[in-house]
């Protein structure tokens, strides 16, 4: 049940070289996307942003689908163990490599933007607050960016994520079909988390922890504070998503076509009652 004899697997290890190179990848490119994003674009730029960042996500899933099945993120990858799909073992090796490929991609974005970007940006860095330059806090506040990322993590693990666990639903749509509406759904909750709060000195929900502690990790300062938020929000929601999972059937609905109709309904009804009046003994 742990899988702990998959510590001398050399699939896992391989796998969790993908989720590590897939981790570093995906954190250099968001990254960088915010930072071009921010300084090229001035109209719907949180529109333009959030597309950008969907199409990302959908190409790394798909490059990582046949390799370790894409948890790529730790919230994924959470949510993944407790239904049941990988074991405790991997899980924890998938969530290791994942955040080390988180500092990789933050030490590359480092290694190739100039400093001033680095600065002005915290590299692109998860924060709730920020100190403005007049020396004045700006940003969410911790119980609103908790409540947040919660939301918008557990929204993206109940429109989408289900279909990608759902091995009947990747038979019917094609993986292509699935991971794109991932990122669709990605991409609307990444919008709706920057436009909704208003808040400058708030990044928005990150959903992706590795992310997160891999810029904190190498530009650190400030990025440490409220860092908790953007592990526990996810976490949380996983384990809420498992629960949401155990109650809902494990088999898919079916519809009996004309059933329940309304005027079969009343008819039924009707007959049912003149069939008990007649019955009655005089």
């Amino acid at each position: 049940m742990l899988g702990v004899k998959e510590f001398i697997s050399l699939e896992l290890w391989r796998s969790s070289a993908g989720e590590l190179l897939a981790s570093a990848v995906l954190t250099f490119m968001l990254d960088a996307v915010i930072i071009a994003t921010t300084e090229t674009i001035t109209e719907m730029q949180g529109l333009i942003l959030s597309i950008l960042v969907g199409v990302t996500f959908t190409i790394v899933f798909l490059a990582m689908a046949p390799i370790s099945g894409a948890c790529i993120d730790p919230m994924v990858t959470v949510s993944a163990a407790l239904i049941g799909l990988i074991s405790i073992t991997r899980a924890l090796v998938y969530t290791v490599a994942q955040c080390l490929g988180g500092i990789l991609g933050a030490l590359a974005l480092k290694s190739v933007i100039a400093a001033e970007y680095a600065d002005a940006f915290s590299l692109c860095g998860c924060t709730v607050t920020v100190i403005s330059p007049a020396g004045v806090e700006i940003g969410l506040g911790v119980g609103k960016a908790f409540l947040m990322e919660f939301i918008c993590s557990f929204v993206v693990q109940f429109m989408c994520l289900w279909m990608a666990y759902d091995f009947r639903q990747i038979g019917e749509y094609g993986r292509v079909k699935v991971f794109t509406i991932v990122g669709i759904v990605v991409a609307l909750v990444v919008f709706v988390s920057i436009s909704v709060t208003g808040a400058k000195g708030y990044s928005g929900a990150a959903m992706n922890p590795a992310r997160c502690f891999g810029s904190a990790v190498v530009r650190s300062g400030h990025l440490w504070d409220g860092h908790w938020v953007f592990w526990v929000g996810p976490i949380f929601a996983s384990v809420a998503f498992y629960l949401y999972t155990k109650i809902i059937s494990r088999e898919h609905y079916q519809v009996k076509p004309y059933d329940h109709d309304f005027f079969n309904v009343i008819d039924l009804i009707y007959r049912g009652r003149r069939t008990s009046s007649h019955s009655q003994p005089y």
